[in-house]
């Protein structure tokens, strides 16, 4: 009976990963509570030895001489069948077979054993989702809702939602499919935990280069900011603190090709990888990239606003398309920038 009893803990723990410990002390509470149900009495000793595989359980009696309350109170003869010298008073320790327990108080412990395991297996995922906390895991789709487009992933051992909104417009998902997600948040709700994932997030990019780039990971070559517009156009600032190392270069690459694998999981997204400069001006200048920009002019009245001077025929590069090019400028930067072409003319953008 032993055996089966630990045999059933340690399968339990195999499979769903709920340690034996933890599940011990729900079958101690549900035992106790078996105990008030069935006879009254919660002062129980409940002695499991998961190293032995031994488990016991016992009630504890006071000896009376006429005994009122069977739960609670054994009469001197039965006392000294398990204490010889039991007298009056004495508290005895009853041993119990948990067979005898009645139906509604063995309905409870199962209950209480059940809960435990929820608990349990809570616990795991809870732990689970908290350590990649922040980090990019590969994930496996199980299935995608019809209506929402919403994507059920499994990570681990656990399950997490990946909603329409934060997946790239590019993404062609598909059960059995294995992708790459960032952990935004881990929250706990009434069902459970859950885990905040997302592909548009621009952290996601930044994981994607730690993984891509030794330097990224070693600390040698810092990302400094990232501005992002999902599946369309990144821009990332990189800074390098080793002189001997290119930032923007070990970024892109042999031939491109740290680059290319991120652009590749990013369906295509297009990356702008620019230096980071603590010169204010020359941050801007770079971070208006493909353009060529000719001089930057900061407010006078210290507000962050400037203007960015580009060739004419450099006009609508720096602007983007629909302003993109100069928004994700402004993002990165932190500053509103108008574009001023070199003859003179320009218009307000930010």
């Amino acid at each position: 009976m032993n055996n089966e009893f630990f045999e059933a803990l340690y399968l339990l723990e195999r499979e769903r990963g709920i340690p034996v410990e933890f599940m011990l002390e729900k079958i101690r509470k549900a035992i106790v509570t078996a105990c008030k149900s069935s006879y009254g009495n919660e002062d129980a000793v409940i002695n499991i030895d998961s190293g032995s595989e031994s488990f016991e359980v016992f009630l504890r009696k006071t000896v009376a001489e006429e005994v009122t309350e069977p739960g609670r109170e054994i009469s001197v003869a039965k006392a000294r069948e398990i204490q010889p010298d039991a007298v009056a008073g004495d508290i005895v320790n009853v041993r119990l077979d948990t067979k005898q327990f009645g139906r509604i108080a063995a309905q409870t412990a199962r209950n209480i054993i059940r809960q435990g395991i929820r608990d349990g297996e809570r616990g795991q995922i809870l732990q689970e989702f908290q350590s990649k906390h922040q980090e990019l895991v590969s994930a496996q789709i199980e299935r995608i809702d019809p209506k929402t487009g919403a994507a059920t992933l499994k990570i681990g051992k656990a399950e997490a939602v990946l909603p329409k909104n934060e997946q790239v417009g590019t993404d062609e998902l598909k059960p059995g499919d294995f992708i790459k997600v960032y952990v935004v948040d881990v929250r706990e709700g009434e069902r459970g935990p859950r885990a905040m994932i997302s592909r548009t997030h621009p952290d996601f990019v930044r994981r994607l280069f730690e993984s891509e780039v030794p330097e990224i990971f070693d600390g040698v070559v810092e990302i400094k900011a990232v501005s992002r517009e999902a599946g369309s156009r990144t821009k990332i600032a990189v800074l390098s603190h080793n002189p001997e190392v290119d930032a923007v270069g070990a970024c892109i690459g042999t031939r491109g090709a740290r680059v290319s694998n991120i652009v590749a999981e990013l369906g295509g997204e297009k990356i702008d990888i620019v230096e980071y400069s603590d010169d204010i001006k020359q941050f801007i200048a770079s971070a208006l990239s493909p353009a060529q920009v000719l001089s930057v002019d900061l407010s006078a009245d210290g507000a962050r606003v400037c203007k960015a001077t580009v060739p004419d025929n450099q006009l609508s590069l720096a602007i983007g398309n629909k302003g993109q090019n100069v928004r994700l400028a402004a993002k990165l930067t932190g500053w509103k920038i108008d574009i001023k072409p070199e003859s003179g003319f320009y218009g307000d953008t930010d």
